[in-house]
């Protein structure tokens, strides 16, 4: 806010504006109220009338008021362009809402991202629009953030979007996914009579939340013993994605009921939504991006950690180093089974043929003819073996 004091001559005494005696050393004060009760969901004329004096003069016109909104935008690009290498990200969270960016048209998807870092903190990482939440989509979320420096975690949870697994599938290869028992349980609500559902409910919350994986895969087996033949939709959503669904179950017991569901920023989006209501006419992509970023950084500053104790950290490093194994087992198996695969599509002739054909004509100058021939006569014998 800038203002300059009026000079006035024939006064006994010097002018003192009244208005800047009361904003002396509280400019950057008010500043900061102003953008706060803006990101909270107050209107530019509500936020204009909140600040007056005593006698009804306007502290902060509307347009300052506006230029100090475009603060919020400008907070949001330096938070959607900040390094992300700083953070160690061992557990990280997707989800999305469907928010009305322009007037007359559909609701379009707005992605969050946070994690819990190897100390502990929850960290908000990224928000972005897209068009629709497919995987493309979201492939472009997460590759973002890798480009900015963010590190491959140990687990991705989020729901279960088709397109949001596959991005996690195709961007963090070697991660555990997670699939949000919030989520899951509900939809089981829905597939359940209410009558048979608190037994349910109770079963389902024991195989998700068993010791380990191995009793979860018992319990389960039981559920679908007991209740197979009258509920098979309600059994059939049971085992879908169970492995994901019990996948926190491989981290430290302090850590899984803050990993296996995204409700934190279901919470938040509540929140964010209810100050969207507040200002109806906060239509455009960057209108509500901006509130929206007011509205999910201010709540993320409350955050609880989660405890990382020495003990924890050993066991999300012997976690990462199973994985780090895990991956190469696959990548040997994959090309066990191509080498396996390419062996029965081609007789042994015809890849010795494609062997010879790959040599440059200068390379088989150089070959004697006797080789050749000595070439085509074993050729000729493993074809006789093999048959």
């Amino acid at each position: 806010m800038e203002y300059s004091a009026p000079q006035i001559a024939g006064r006994d005494e010097p002018f003192r504006s009244a208005i800047r005696e009361h904003l002396k050393g509280h400019t950057q004060g008010l500043e900061d109220l102003a953008i706060e009760m803006l990101a909270r969901g107050l209107s530019v004329r509500d936020i204009e009338d909140a600040f007056k004096d005593e006698n009804g003069r306007l502290l902060l016109s509307k347009s300052a008021v506006s230029q100090l909104g475009e603060r919020l935008w400008e907070d949001y690009r330096a938070f959607a362009q900040r390094d992300l290498s700083e953070y160690e990200i061992t557990y990280l969270f997707v989800d999305g809402i469907a928010e009305r960016l322009r007037p007359g048209a559909k609701r379009e998807p707005v992605l969050a991202a946070w994690g819990f870092t190897i100390e502990g903190p929850r960290v908000l990482l990224h928000m972005m629009t897209g068009s629709k939440e497919d995987a493309e989509t979201v492939t472009a979320f997460f590759e973002d953030m890798k480009r900015r420096g963010l590190n491959d975690p140990l687990l991705v949870a989020s729901d279960g979007a088709p397109g949001i697994i596959k991005a996690i599938e195709i961007c963090f290869p070697r991660a555990a996914r997670q699939r949000c028992l919030a989520h899951r349980m509900r939809n089981l609500a829905a597939k359940v009579p209410e009558d048979v559902w608190p037994e349910f409910k109770v079963r389902a919350q024991a195989a998700y939340q068993a010791p380990s994986r191995a009793i979860a895969r018992e319990l389960a087996a039981g559920i679908v013993a007991d209740y197979g033949r009258k509920y098979d939709s309600a059994l059939a959503c049971f085992m879908d994605d169970f492995e994901a669904c019990i996948a926190h179950l491989r981290f430290p017991v302090a850590h899984r009921r803050a990993i296996r569901t995204t409700n934190l920023l279901e919470r938040l989006f509540v929140e964010e939504r209810r100050r969207l209501k507040i200002i109806p006419n906060a239509f455009g992509e960057r209108a509500v991006l901006k509130l929206m970023f007011g509205a999910l950084i201010r709540a993320a500053e409350r955050w609880r950690s989660v405890k990382v104790t020495e003990f924890e950290r050993r066991q999300i490093a012997a976690v990462r180093k199973n994985s780090m194994r895990n991956t190469r087992l696959q990548s040997a198996s994959m090309a066990s089974r191509q080498r396996m695969a390419s062996r029965q599509k081609y007789p042994a002739t015809l890849r010795l043929d494609l062997c010879a054909a790959s040599i440059s004509r200068s390379s088989a100058a150089l070959i004697p003819r006797s080789d050749i021939i000595a070439a085509s006569i074993c050729s000729g014998s493993e074809d006789a073996s093999l048959s």
